[in-house]
């Protein structure tokens, strides 16, 4: 039986805006934007995976909110889950696998070219900020 990785991301909300971050690795991803996260490692629950990935790739403190529902498929193998998050503490900076990080009212959010999995939970994310969700 093949084992389905789970792979967190997180549509960080902060002062009615969510974050996008640009990859920057690997080459076929590099100058699409995605909402940040990673793997799961073995023993984490998903939103402990969440708050360390942020923390590595961006330097940030984050609360899991809620999660988005639904799964995408990415690679083989692996699958991306959504869960909202609120910003605690610092300023989210670019640390790795990211050129870029932009903050987007969700009358900008189509403004960046979106990864295709990451579509969905953009749009349920920009969703809930309009129905005055902080997270």
């Amino acid at each position: 039986m093949t084992t389905v990785r789970v792979v967190v991301a997180g549509a960080v909300f902060h002062q009615g805006r969510l974050l996008a971050a640009r990859r920057s690795a690997p080459p076929e991803l590099a100058g699409r934007w995605e909402l940040p996260g990673g793997k799961l490692e073995p023993g984490e629950t998903a939103p402990e995976a969440l708050v360390r990935e942020l923390r590595e790739e961006l330097g940030v403190e984050t609360e899991p909110v809620g999660r988005i529902a639904g799964e995408w498929p990415l690679k083989p193998g692996y699958v991306l889950q959504v869960w909202t998050a609120r910003l605690l503490a610092g300023e989210p900076r670019p640390l790795e696998d990211h050129d870029e990080l932009r903050w987007l009212t969700p009358e900008r959010v189509d403004e960046v070219d979106w990864l295709e999995q990451d579509r969905p939970a953009v749009a349920e994310a920009v969703a809930r900020l309009r129905a005055g969700a902080d997270a």
